[in-house]
């Protein structure tokens, strides 16, 4: 399959059941989709475990895409954004989903299991996979944020 429709999701013991259903939706819609963990549900695992393994392979160039959850999706938004090249966007709505594509050329969504709603979410998703980043004035920032040429 093209590295297009490669994607990459991860998430702790809070986001276990959204990240299935999510991987889920990914491959209907024919991505061929690594999981990072959480494998199982259990209570006693550790979101920056599995947030910095995704962020180490989109950092990486493995994959172009990923997706994070946990409960709140802060945690793993704080450890993802932390690698080189990352740029790790928490979105609640459809519409803050395609603008971290359009804006902000985010290539890792965060979704917060305990705060979106899964149908909410999916729909998120599908605004930030359709979303293309807009380049021009935001080209500018976005290489600030990669290079650290501030």
């Amino acid at each position: 399959m093209e590295n297009a429709q490669k994607i990459c999701v991860a998430g702790d013991h809070a986001g276990f059941e959204f990240k299935e259903n999510v991987k889920k939706h990914l491959v209907e819609r024919g991505f061929d989709v690594y999981d990072c963990g959480a494998l199982s549900y259990d209570v006693n695992d550790d979101y920056p475990v599995f947030a910095m393994d995704l962020a180490r392979k989109i950092s990486s160039g493995e994959f172009p895409r990923g997706i994070l959850f946990c409960g709140a999706g802060i945690g793993v938004s704080i450890a993802a954004n932390r690698h080189k090249g990352v740029r790790a966007a928490l979105c609640f709505t459809p519409e803050m989903g395609a603008l971290s594509r359009l804006h902000n050329d985010s290539n890792v969504l965060v979704l917060g299991a305990r705060i979106t709603p899964l149908e909410t979410s999916l729909a998120i998703l599908d605004a930030w996979l359709a979303g293309k980043f807009e380049g021009g004035r935001h080209e500018k920032r976005v290489k600030m944020l990669d290079e650290d040429t501030i």
